[in-house]
Parts: C-alpha cells; structure tokens; sequence
C-alpha cells in the first residue's frame, strides 16, 4: 500500500478490524520509510455498477464520490464516521440488491436524501440544496417549509 505522506509502497499492517454491520475491515498501517500511520478500507465489490447520470452518461460507480458527498452534507454536524460507513453500505447494499448493473443517479440521491432525513435534517437540507439543484432563497424557504410540514 502506498504511504499518502512520503509516497512509497513500504506500509505494514498494525491493527485489523471489521466493522459494526461487517461490509468492510479497517487497516491500520504504518510507514516502514517515514513511520507515517494511516488507515485503509477494504470493501467486497460483488458486481461493477455504472451510473447512469441525468444527460445519459455512463460513468462507473465511486464509492468514495458517495462517501464524500454524505461527509460534505454532514460536515461540522455531530455524526459518528461510522454512521457515514453505515449509510454508504446500506445504499450500496440497496443498489446491489436491486440486482441491475446500471442504476440512474436520481436514485442513488433518493437513497441518500432518505438516510440524510433519518439522521439529520440539517443535513438532508444540504445535500438536497445541491441534488435538487437550489438557485434561489425561495428555493430553500419552500423545500424547509415542506419539510416542517413533514411533506419532504
């Protein structure tokens, strides 16, 4: 594995776990060059999954892309990591259940706009501000007055 501070592939495996819901075991690892320490995620890939975006593109699924866009919209919230590790791997799971190799992004920002909502509003309100795509102020009042009314 490649250290992201000095470059090189001289990392050694020091603590191995498996997660809470067990989709993924975390490496802890340490620089035999720089001594640096640092992290990494193993995940079990059943199939290859395309995304199908809104102008017909084709593009591979990320994993990553959908961890860091929940992160953004949960960015200076009080929400665990591993809440984010369980979100993503129930929308993967959902998705891969669905047994289709190609899935439209809307549905991927379904899925994520319903986890959001379970765990923290503020946060749905972000991330849908970006997946609905708000312009105007009007926007946001009408999308929070829906959601205090429990339409959204």
């Amino acid at each position: 594995m490649k250290c992201p501070f000095c470059g090189k592939y001289a990392s050694q495996v020091k603590d191995s776990r498996p997660s809470d819901d067990g989709t993924s075991i975390r490496r802890r690892r340490i620089c035999s060059e720089c001594g640096g320490r640092f992290t990494t995620f193993e995940y079990v890939q059943s199939q290859d999954l395309i995304v199908v975006k809104k102008n017909d593109v084709r593009v591979p699924f990320e994993r990553e892309k959908l961890y860091r866009s929940i992160q953004l919209a949960l960015r200076k919230r009080e929400v665990d990591e591993e809440i984010i590790d369980q979100i993503v791997a129930g929308i993967i799971q959902s998705l891969e259940e669905k047994g289709m190799v190609e899935i439209r992004s809307n549905e991927i920002g379904e899925l994520v706009m319903n986890a959001l909502l379970k765990i923290d509003k503020v946060a749905y309100v972000r991330y849908a501000s970006v997946y609905k795509n708000f312009t105007t102020m009007e926007d946001f009042k009408d999308f929070a007055a829906k959601l205090m009314e429990g339409e959204e």
